[in-house]
């Protein structure tokens, strides 16, 4: 197989290194929690706490419904995310022909064409695992939630421990939720690659400065404002 030139392995470290930092602010646990995941991670506990004085349920029911109906639909979107990019790779050669007609200088070889393709479906692959993972999560956090005491005993060091285990498995499932949407993101970012390795870096920083934006500067991050 071709190697890929300097340029291309340079843009590819750009583009790992920015993946992992920004994960690494965002998770870590001196920003982590004055982002708006980390900050949503906070309502799903109070969100628990509130649940147990609830006599009635079914609105929780509902919610982590939803949550479960979200997460299956980005699971599925994932597959034929891989599908797609599978297909690209099997049409190697037509693409490859199809660029060299393009005025751009787009030139490339099937060996590095194919190289790029394979990289994108590890992306996708990669975020289908996290959202199913999260799905599987969602449902014991049903599960969890089925299993909350009675009003009556709302007030016990059992049912306050539930609700914390039932928090944190809802906070898991949105960290993984999380992570396989941080990667569609950064498969946008990945695309610029098929064009040169300068748009892969330049669509990998703007990838990362939109995220971050909109993680700690955003309209809804705004919309919390200052937590404890």
């Amino acid at each position: 197989m071709q190697a890929l030139s300097p340029t291309d392995i340079a843009a590819l470290v750009f583009f790992v290194v920015a993946w992992f930092g920004y994960a690494g602010v965002v998770e870590s646990q001196r920003y982590g929690p004055l982002s708006l995941n980390g900050l949503m991670n906070q309502y799903r506990h109070e969100w628990m706490d509130r649940m147990l004085t609830r006599e009635v349920r079914i609105i929780d029911t509902q919610i982590m419904a939803s949550l479960q109906n979200g997460t299956a639909f980005f699971a599925s979107t994932s597959l034929l995310a891989v599908g797609g990019s599978l297909a690209v790779l099997r049409s190697a050669d037509d693409v490859v022909r199809l660029f060299s007609d393009l005025p751009l200088g787009l030139a490339t070889t099937r060996a590095i064409w194919e190289t790029k393709a394979t990289g994108l479906a590890l992306i996708f692959v990669y975020a289908f695992f996290k959202f199913a993972w999260s799905y599987r999560l969602f449902n014991y956090a049903a599960i969890l939630l089925g299993g909350t005491p009675p009003v009556e005993e709302a007030g016990t060091e059992e049912a306050k421990a539930h609700a914390r285990r039932t928090g944190m498995m809802t906070t898991a499932a949105g960290r993984h939720f999380n992570r396989g949407q941080r990667a569609f993101f950064f498969a946008l970012g990945y695309l610029g690659w098929f064009i040169s390795p300068v748009v892969f870096v330049l669509a990998t920083a703007g990838v990362v400065l939109v995220m971050g934006l909109r993680q700690y500067q955003g309209d809804g991050r705004q919309a919390i404002g200052p937590r404890a």
